[in-house]
């Protein structure tokens, strides 16, 4: 039961700190649409998410009256399409997406997530044809998103999957030229992949989850970053007990919010992922977090360890606050839909080299980075292998999305809008991957996944 003061303290974050709920999203299983004919398949896909869904926003905009929290996104995810259109003959696997689209847009949530493979030891045929439709997919819709798991530290990293998305990326990316290479925005290469993640664009319904389940993705970088503006001076075990304390508050709210939701559809609970999810607004920022820490410029030295501290209290705090805590949990660092990390690389003080270094402790991995559009699909797969070898190493999630931006050089923007915001091209490394990646195969899972 919540306090009296814990509602005050609620209301004045929601009004003066920017929480928010990020996400609800509904998770739905589609394996039972399976069927030879696709137009059959296609018709099972739409009537499920349209009986199952229906009510889905309606239902947000009510809990948002109720209890006078944003909820700023409603999601589904589905079942990867790779897994159950495989059933079907056809080789037109964007006629799937299609039709997630029109289901999502019948009822009018943001984002279906779901166009997705897992081939981190290898494909099927279902897998080769959703990835080959990838860039028209994602170039022909508009609520579409899609992700593809290439490593697991118990497999190791598929070679032959990584340079194939380097490819998938720099295609998707020259479908959609003339909006700075949106499709990319809408995909994400994983690395440890997690089956019950309720933010986009790599959201999809694991196999072993529920028929339908609700996930809850919170967020609250304006909150924690005014509790560390409140510490000046405070020594670093302070810092991070206070932001546990403030993580445990953001938590609880999701979890509520998430009970809810689940009790008004009729349909299980999942989890509360509690990521610190920024946004472009001014003081809705990671970047902002750390800086606050003490730090001249995110980027500058110190920066990994301030996030590490930032990531493992917010996981702490979470943890204690709801007893089904999932998906990624813990700190986004979206160069796009940061201001903060904006304001860092335009300054010179984040580089892609010292993004790549804060991923090992983030949620995640390198995400919303534009460059050159000129960047070969060698080196973009180069730089997928070597987010897929933190994540294997360390035996956490990391990921890419990445926009090649046509016709854009460094010093130049890409503008998408909205909660994916704009993003400055940030320089690659000159010098060739090509030989590497070509070799393919897959790179063996390390010693420490023996723990059978």
């Amino acid at each position: 039961m919540l306090s009296f003061q814990e509602i005050l303290e609620t209301v004045r974050m929601v009004q003066q700190e920017h929480l928010d709920i990020r996400t609800i999203t509904m998770g739905i299983s589609l394996r039972d649409c399976a069927d030879s004919d696709h137009k059959v398949v296609g018709r099972k896909i739409y009537d499920k998410i349209t009986r199952l869904a229906g009510n889905l926003v309606a239902t947000g905009e009510e809990i948002e009256r109720e209890y006078g929290i944003p909820i700023v996104n409603k999601r589904i995810s589905v079942t990867p399409v790779s897994i159950f259109a495989e059933s079907s003959a056809t080789d037109d696997y964007v006629y799937f997406a299609r039709i997630l689209d029109k289901a999502s847009a019948e009822v009018g949530v943001n984002f279906i997530g779901g166009f997705s493979a897992l081939v981190h030891k290898g494909c099927t045929s279902g897998d080769s044809k959703l990835i080959r439709a990838i860039p028209e997919a994602l170039a022909t819709t508009e609520r579409v998103c899609s992700s593809v798991n290439v490593a697991t530290t118990k497999a190791g990293i598929n070679m032959d999957a990584v340079y194939g998305m380097g490819r998938v990326i720099k295609k998707a990316s020259e479908l959609t030229a003339d909006k700075d290479g949106l499709a990319c925005a809408k995909l994400v290469v994983f690395a440890n992949v997690p089956e019950d993640n309720p933010f986009m664009a790599g959201a999809f319904h694991g196999v072993g989850e529920p028929e339908c389940v609700i996930n809850v993705g919170v967020s609250g970088p304006g909150v924690v970053k005014q509790t560390v503006e409140k510490l000046d001076g405070a020594d670093f075990g302070t810092l991070a007990e206070m932001i546990k304390k403030t993580a445990f508050k953001v938590t609880r709210m999701g979890e509520l919010v998430g009970r809810a939701a689940s009790e008004k559809l009729g349909v299980t609970f999942g989890i509360v992922d509690l990521s610190l999810a920024p946004t472009p607004a001014v003081g809705d920022s990671v970047a902002e977090i750390l800086e606050a820490m003490g730090l001249e410029r995110c980027g500058t030295h110190g920066t990994t360890a301030a996030l590490a501290l930032l990531n493992d209290a917010v996981k702490k705090g979470g943890a204690m606050a709801s007893s089904y805590v999932g998906g990624l949990s813990g700190a986004f660092i979206p160069v796009s839909e940061d201001a903060g990390m904006i304001r860092a690389v335009e300054d010179g003080a984040l580089s892609l080299e010292k993004l790549e270094a804060m991923t090992c402790v983030c949620s995640v991995g390198l995400d919303m980075v534009a460059v050159p559009g000129d960047t070969s699909a060698e080196t973009i797969a180069a730089i997928i292998a070597d987010e897929a070898a933190i994540g294997v190493i360390n035996q956490k999630t990391t990921a890419v999305r990445i926009i090649p931006a046509p016709g854009k050089g460094v010093g130049d923007y890409v503008e998408f809008g909205g909660l994916l915001g704009r993003a400055p091209i940030m320089p690659v490394n000159k010098y060739s991957s090509v030989e590497f990646v070509k070799r393919g195969g897959r790179i063996p899972a390390p010693i420490h996944s023996l723990r059978n």
